[in-house]
């Protein structure tokens, strides 16, 4: 189909905001025109087959460029638009239809690689948007690592780009948040073989770095983004006092809380949730932290991000519904409708008339969501 005619999908499980229908819609001009619960005889109409219909998966944090750009240690990859162009075909296979790229902010003395990294994933996405090479929409989510020296100085260099909808506040020291646990820091770096004294002068640096940067570079960072209206995220609230803090400096979002006591806090703040997918799909943290379907269980989980893994974006709200018993229009909320509303994308994350034509046609096969065809403003790209 193309986004100027009309186009209708019949015999589908529709899963609105508020229900699953049996029905068909149309979409014309790239939006969805009506939904209806009947079926069409209508000449052309696409039969869906009775599998679901959701909206475009919305993820907001996802490493997986990234991991296209380095894919093994040591190892960068020649062409950053190639690098692109392949984690764009993961994650439209994986239905999602809007993106925001995390990149990371921070050198931590990898001599500028980094700072090279960040420079080369915003031109290719800029490339690519303008070239029309793209399935998904991507947007960017920039997040700082405060404990850097250079952090403030790389992040203001980026912070005018149109494309950035989302900044995290991330402090990733050992001893404290993700990697309280310090043998699960050491294990998340084993790539790096260190004896045991190499890691406890790499302790030692880090935790001298947070002390000389952190606070600093955390205001700093807060004041760009409350001049720029930007919505900003915590990362790995671990206290009461973490997410407490983050209220008061205008953060409306927590993201990854690694302790359900964190959880708690910020549900009664009345911040959003954030937690990994594959957290959900797995049933644990990787890290050794909160188990999302514990957060889920207390009704503390509003959004999920895929992380480092695409497709668990999709299967999360499955196992939430099979697991948990919670609805499937509710499940389905937390990776479209709930994400496009706290970053103000008020023009998708829904099946609804009037909405973007952003859509993803699945069949479960052995309790597996298996994507079989994606839309895009009415576009197929999948």
């Amino acid at each position: 189909m193309t986004s100027g005619q009309e186009s209708i999908l019949t015999n589908a499980r529709i899963v609105t905001r508020h229900e699953v229908m049996t029905g068909s819609l149309s979409i014309e001009a790239g939006k969805i025109k009506t939904i209806d619960s009947r079926g069409s005889q209508a000449p052309g109409a696409i039969d869906i087959e009775q599998d679901f219909l959701l909206p475009g998966l919305i993820e907001m944090h996802t490493d997986n460029l990234e991991k296209q750009l380095v894919p093994r240690p040591g190892v960068v990859w020649p062409s950053p638009l190639a690098a692109l162009l392949a984690h764009d075909t993961q994650i439209s296979g994986a239905g999602i239809t809007t993106v925001l790229d995390a990149i990371f902010i921070g050198d931590y003395g990898t001599d500028g690689f980094r700072r090279k990294l960040l420079a080369k994933s915003v031109d290719a996405i800029k490339v690519a948007r303008r070239q029309n090479l793209l399935r998904a929409d991507h947007m960017l989510h920039m997040r700082c690592e405060v404990c850097d020296a250079h952090a403030v100085e790389i992040f203001e260099s980026q912070s005018h780009e149109p494309l950035l909808r989302l900044v995290s506040i991330n402090d990733h020291t050992p001893g404290q948040r993700q990697f309280a646990d310090l043998a699960q820091y050491r294990l998340y770096h084993k790539d790096k073989k260190w004896t045991d004294e190499e890691f406890a002068e790499v302790v030692r640096n880090r935790v001298a770095h947070q002390k000389q940067y952190a606070e600093k570079n955390r205001q700093k960072v807060l004041a760009i983004c409350r001049e720029k209206g930007l919505p900003v995220a915590s990362h790995d609230d671990t206290t009461e006092q973490h997410v407490i803090d983050a209220v008061e400096e205008g953060i409306t979002i927590s993201e990854f809380p690694t302790t359900l006591v964190a959880a708690r806090k910020a549900r009664e703040l009345g911040i959003r949730i954030v937690m990994g997918a594959p957290n959900m799909v797995r049933g644990n943290s990787h890290s050794g932290n909160a188990s999302a379907r514990d957060l889920a269980r207390h009704d503390l989980l509003d959004v999920f991000s895929s992380d480092y893994y695409p497709m668990s974006l999709l299967q999360a709200p499955f196992v939430l519904n099979r697991e948990l018993g919670i609805s499937l229009p509710r499940a389905v909320a937390k990776v479209s409708a709930n994400i496009a509303s706290q970053l103000g994308l008020h023009d998708r994350g829904q099946i609804k008339e009037g909405k973007r034509a952003d859509l993803v046609r699945v069949k479960v096969c052995d309790g597996i969501p298996v994507v079989k065809t994606t839309w895009r403003d009415g576009i197929r790209v999948n």
